[in-house]
Protein backbone atom coordinates (compact mmCIF):
# COMPACT_ATOMS: atom_id res chain seq x y z
CA UNK A 1 0.00 0.00 0.00
CA UNK A 2 1.12 3.55 -0.55
CA UNK A 3 0.22 7.06 0.45
CA UNK A 4 1.60 10.54 -0.10
CA UNK A 5 2.01 12.44 3.16
CA UNK A 6 3.07 15.63 4.85
CA UNK A 7 3.60 16.30 8.56
CA UNK A 8 4.00 19.75 10.13
CA UNK A 9 3.77 21.69 13.37
CA UNK A 10 0.28 23.06 13.97
CA UNK A 11 0.36 26.66 15.14
CA UNK A 12 -3.40 27.34 15.33
CA UNK A 13 -5.84 24.49 16.00
CA UNK A 14 -8.98 26.55 15.44
CA UNK A 15 -7.70 27.95 12.12
CA UNK A 16 -6.88 24.39 10.94
CA UNK A 17 -10.37 23.15 11.88
CA UNK A 18 -11.88 26.11 10.01
CA UNK A 19 -9.71 25.28 6.95
CA UNK A 20 -11.00 21.69 7.10
CA UNK A 21 -14.54 23.01 6.95
CA UNK A 22 -13.69 25.41 4.10
CA UNK A 23 -12.40 22.61 1.87
CA UNK A 24 -15.46 20.49 2.66
CA UNK A 25 -13.73 17.87 4.82
CA UNK A 26 -15.95 15.65 6.97
CA UNK A 27 -15.19 15.47 10.70
CA UNK A 28 -14.92 11.84 11.87
CA UNK A 29 -14.06 12.62 15.49
CA UNK A 30 -11.29 11.97 18.00
CA UNK A 31 -9.23 8.79 18.24
CA UNK A 32 -6.90 8.04 21.15
CA UNK A 33 -3.85 6.22 19.82
CA UNK A 34 -0.78 4.60 21.31
CA UNK A 35 1.97 3.66 18.84
CA UNK A 36 4.58 1.24 20.20
CA UNK A 37 7.76 1.13 18.07
CA UNK A 38 9.90 -2.01 17.74
CA UNK A 39 13.50 -2.52 16.68
CA UNK A 40 13.80 -3.57 13.04
CA UNK A 41 16.79 -3.52 10.67
CA UNK A 42 15.18 -1.05 8.26
CA UNK A 43 12.03 1.01 8.02
CA UNK A 44 9.72 1.38 11.01
CA UNK A 45 7.51 -1.17 12.73
CA UNK A 46 4.84 -0.08 15.17
CA UNK A 47 1.78 -1.51 16.81
CA UNK A 48 -1.07 0.96 17.06
CA UNK A 49 -3.86 0.64 19.56
CA UNK A 50 -6.79 2.95 18.94
CA UNK A 51 -9.85 3.90 20.94
CA UNK A 52 -12.23 3.69 19.25
CA UNK A 53 -10.85 1.20 16.78
CA UNK A 54 -8.81 -1.95 16.58
CA UNK A 55 -5.14 -2.68 17.08
CA UNK A 56 -2.96 -3.03 14.01
CA UNK A 57 0.63 -3.68 13.10
CA UNK A 58 2.11 -1.13 10.68
CA UNK A 59 5.42 -1.48 8.85
CA UNK A 60 6.46 1.48 6.73
CA UNK A 61 9.32 3.04 4.83
CA UNK A 62 9.55 6.65 3.80
CA UNK A 63 12.31 9.20 3.38
CA UNK A 64 12.98 11.46 6.36
CA UNK A 65 12.68 14.77 4.54
CA UNK A 66 10.81 17.97 5.39
CA UNK A 67 8.55 17.81 2.33
CA UNK A 68 5.61 16.01 0.79
CA UNK A 69 6.79 12.39 0.40
CA UNK A 70 5.69 8.93 -0.58
CA UNK A 71 5.30 6.26 2.09
CA UNK A 72 5.05 2.54 1.41
CA UNK A 73 3.39 0.53 4.15
CA UNK A 74 1.85 -2.75 5.22
CA UNK A 75 -1.00 -2.81 7.72
CA UNK A 76 -2.42 -5.85 9.48
CA UNK A 77 -5.08 -6.00 12.24
CA UNK A 78 -3.76 -7.81 15.35
CA UNK A 79 -4.79 -8.62 18.89
CA UNK A 80 -3.38 -6.22 21.50
CA UNK A 81 -1.38 -9.11 23.01
CA UNK A 82 0.79 -9.13 19.84
CA UNK A 83 2.84 -6.38 21.49
CA UNK A 84 4.18 -8.89 24.03
CA UNK A 85 5.42 -11.19 21.28
CA UNK A 86 6.97 -8.33 19.30
CA UNK A 87 8.73 -6.93 22.36
CA UNK A 88 10.16 -10.38 23.19
CA UNK A 89 11.26 -10.88 19.57
CA UNK A 90 12.61 -7.46 18.60
CA UNK A 91 12.64 -5.20 21.66
CA UNK A 92 10.63 -2.05 22.15
CA UNK A 93 12.11 1.33 21.29
CA UNK A 94 9.35 3.38 22.90
CA UNK A 95 5.87 4.71 22.35
CA UNK A 96 3.95 7.74 21.19
CA UNK A 97 0.62 8.71 22.76
CA UNK A 98 -1.71 11.06 20.94
CA UNK A 99 -5.27 12.19 20.42
CA UNK A 100 -5.98 12.42 16.70
CA UNK A 101 -8.88 14.45 15.34
CA UNK A 102 -9.66 12.88 11.98
CA UNK A 103 -11.12 14.74 9.00
CA UNK A 104 -11.70 13.16 5.57
CA UNK A 105 -11.47 15.08 2.29
CA UNK A 106 -11.79 13.03 -0.91
CA UNK A 107 -9.02 10.38 -0.58
CA UNK A 108 -7.05 12.48 1.96
CA UNK A 109 -7.00 11.87 5.69
CA UNK A 110 -6.39 15.13 7.59
CA UNK A 111 -5.06 14.53 11.11
CA UNK A 112 -5.00 17.23 13.76
CA UNK A 113 -2.83 15.60 16.41
CA UNK A 114 -2.17 16.41 20.05
CA UNK A 115 0.97 14.42 20.87
CA UNK A 116 1.85 13.83 24.52
CA UNK A 117 5.13 15.54 25.36
CA UNK A 118 5.42 17.31 21.98
CA UNK A 119 2.41 19.51 21.23
CA UNK A 120 0.12 19.96 18.23
CA UNK A 121 0.70 18.80 14.67
CA UNK A 122 -1.10 18.41 11.37
CA UNK A 123 -0.67 15.54 8.95
CA UNK A 124 -2.10 14.92 5.49
CA UNK A 125 -2.22 11.39 4.05
CA UNK A 126 -3.43 10.97 0.48
CA UNK A 127 -4.37 7.28 0.28
CA UNK A 128 -3.52 5.91 -3.16
CA UNK A 129 -5.46 3.30 -5.13
CA UNK A 130 -6.29 2.47 -8.74
CA UNK A 131 -8.16 5.77 -9.00
CA UNK A 132 -5.59 7.93 -7.19
CA UNK A 133 -1.88 7.90 -8.05
CA UNK A 134 1.27 9.70 -6.80
CA UNK A 135 0.63 12.70 -9.07
CA UNK A 136 -2.89 13.15 -7.67
CA UNK A 137 -1.58 12.79 -4.09
CA UNK A 138 1.20 15.34 -4.54
CA UNK A 139 -1.21 17.82 -6.18
CA UNK A 140 -3.81 17.50 -3.42
CA UNK A 141 -1.25 17.90 -0.65
CA UNK A 142 0.27 20.97 -2.36
CA UNK A 143 -3.26 22.45 -2.49
CA UNK A 144 -3.93 21.64 1.18
CA UNK A 145 -0.55 23.00 2.25
CA UNK A 146 -1.52 26.32 0.64
CA UNK A 147 -5.05 26.33 2.10
CA UNK A 148 -3.71 25.61 5.60
CA UNK A 149 -0.81 28.08 5.27
CA UNK A 150 1.90 25.57 6.13
CA UNK A 151 5.34 27.14 5.71
CA UNK A 152 8.69 25.44 5.15
CA UNK A 153 9.73 26.09 8.76
CA UNK A 154 6.68 24.12 9.99
CA UNK A 155 7.56 20.90 8.10
CA UNK A 156 8.85 17.84 9.94
CA UNK A 157 11.37 15.32 8.65
CA UNK A 158 10.64 12.18 10.67
CA UNK A 159 8.04 10.60 12.91
CA UNK A 160 6.65 11.73 16.25
CA UNK A 161 8.78 9.01 17.80
CA UNK A 162 11.90 10.60 16.25
CA UNK A 163 10.91 13.97 17.71
CA UNK A 164 10.40 12.46 21.17
CA UNK A 165 13.72 10.60 20.97
CA UNK A 166 15.59 13.74 19.83
CA UNK A 167 13.91 15.80 22.55
CA UNK A 168 14.94 13.25 25.20
CA UNK A 169 18.52 13.15 23.87
CA UNK A 170 18.74 16.96 24.02
CA UNK A 171 17.52 16.92 27.64
CA UNK A 172 20.18 14.35 28.58
CA UNK A 173 23.11 16.39 27.20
Amino acid sequence: MRNIELKARLRDWDAAAAACERVGARLEGDIRQVDTFFRVPEGRLKMRTSEPGESCLIYYRRPDVAAVKGSDYLLEPVRPSMGILLNASFGTLGEVRKVRTLWLWENVRIHLDRVEGLGQFIEFEAVLSGTYDDTDGYAKLAHLREVFGIGDSDLLTGSYFDLLTNRQSALET
